[in-house]
């Protein structure tokens, strides 16, 4: 398999005011492509363009309107045809009054749709490809192929590029890797006081003195949940206690499941489930290690940057993203996907590293995160993506 691994750097602005850009996305919760699209509308306006998004809205709609983005709702996270058939209408409407110049799909059902506003307007049409689909059947491989569409497709890791390069007819020249990133203002240890750390722990019950196993992610079995909690059972040796922090969703069996293996895995006492935690950098503060346990390969995984970010060893998967983000034994350790036993042995590496070798483990992720996975550098690598599509609409005019 040949991976695509040209990165694209930052740009110069260009265009007078900056580009206009219209991203779309199903809704504003919280989560990775909204997350995305949200930095992006921030940095976007700070750099002098016009940023609007439009959704079906959610609780990230109140950061658009601090950062003097609009939003626009629509109802983008539909699959019914129909409905999709309308909001090409809906969206070229938006595109015209709002005298779009870009517009940048960030999921497959409203990435129909804005690919024809796009095409029935005349204007840039580009596309974020967060992760690895499942490809199915011919039908669902067409339905993600709109997805490469864009005339640039962004890969949020080399892993990705390597899966759109394997499973779609794309060229390989339309293909750009810009990971991910994380808010190193908002992730920094140096930011984050003692009074948070202990207010969380105590919130939370935690017993003092006691290591801190930490798995962030909403409560769904493809996060590995249970995969944690069973390796857990091969660590009775050590002291330590876990926190699964994320929201069911209304998933409420499979919480109920994770409640049970916890009393039969006698962890009752030792390892604890709360919903999100609107100070994840205090909980990572207090954890001594993060694990990302997802039995399917993420496109980036942020979990395992915000880990690293604040200095804390990190336990992940053996694939997807991770790869990219984890040294193994440098500044964190990898374990084989879905095997509970492997998991054990990583997060007793993790468990037992001394204050030295913890300390220089913590240095090396720190800087390498900020070097290489910053939200900064995300957002200025798309800024200028934005940028060399203005320029080359400036030179036919010449």
């Amino acid at each position: 398999m040949t991976t695509v691994t040209q990165v694209i750097t930052p740009g110069p602005r260009t265009k007078a005011g900056g580009p206009v850009v219209l991203q779309v996305v199903p809704n504003l919760v919280t989560g990775g492509v909204e997350r995305g699209a949200v930095d992006m509308a921030a940095a976007l306006t700070h750099a002098g363009g016009t940023a609007i998004i439009a959704s079906e809205g959610g609780p990230l709609e109140y950061e658009l309107q601090r950062i003097g983005a609009a939003h626009i709702r629509l109802p983008m996270a539909s699959k019914n045809p129909l409905v999709m058939a309308r909001n090409i209408t809906r969206l070229k409407k938006v595109i015209l009054a709002n005298d779009v110049d870009i517009v940048h799909a960030r999921s497959r059902a409203p990435a129909w749709s804005a690919y024809f506003a796009a095409k029935g307007t005349g204007r840039h049409f580009i596309t974020t490809f967060h992760a690895p689909y499942n490809i199915g059947n011919g039908l669902k491989r067409r339905y993600n192929a709109i997805m490469t569409k864009g005339e640039r497709v962004i890969a949020i890791s080399q892993f990705i590029a390597g899966h759109i390069d394997q499973n779609y007819k794309v060229e390989r020249t339309k293909v750009r890797v810009v990971q991910r990133g994380v808010d190193l203002l908002h992730f920094d240890p140096d930011q984050v006081s003692a009074e948070r750390v202990v207010k969380l722990a105590t919130d939370w019950r935690l017993p003092d003195g006691v290591p801190l196993v930490l798995l962030p992610g909403r409560l769904t079995r493809w996060k590995g949940q249970s995969i944690l909690l069973d390796a857990l059972k091969e660590l009775r040796d050590l002291d330590f206690c876990c926190v699964l922090v994320g929201s069911d969703q209304g998933r409420t069996s499979y919480r109920q499941e994770l409640e049970r293996q916890i009393m039969a895995n006698d962890l009752a006492g030792k390892a604890f489930i709360f919903d999100n935690c609107s100070d994840m950098a205090a909980a990572y503060m207090l954890s001594d290690v993060v694990v990302s346990a997802s039995t399917d390969p993420e496109g980036f995984g942020r979990v395992v940057s915000e880990g690293q970010a604040m200095g804390r060893p990190v336990v992940a998967s053996d694939h997807g993203g991770a790869r990219e983000q984890v040294i193994p034994g440098t500044t964190g350790f990898l374990f084989e996907n879905n095997d509970p036993s492997s998991l054990a042995k990583a997060l007793r590496q993790a468990l037992t590293l001394d204050a030295e070798a913890r300390a220089k483990l913590s240095k090396i992720a720190i800087n390498r995160v900020q070097t290489l996975f910053s939200k900064d550098r995300m957002c200025a690598a798309t800024l200028g993506l934005y940028n060399e599509l203005i320029r080359r609409d400036a030179h036919r005019l010449d």
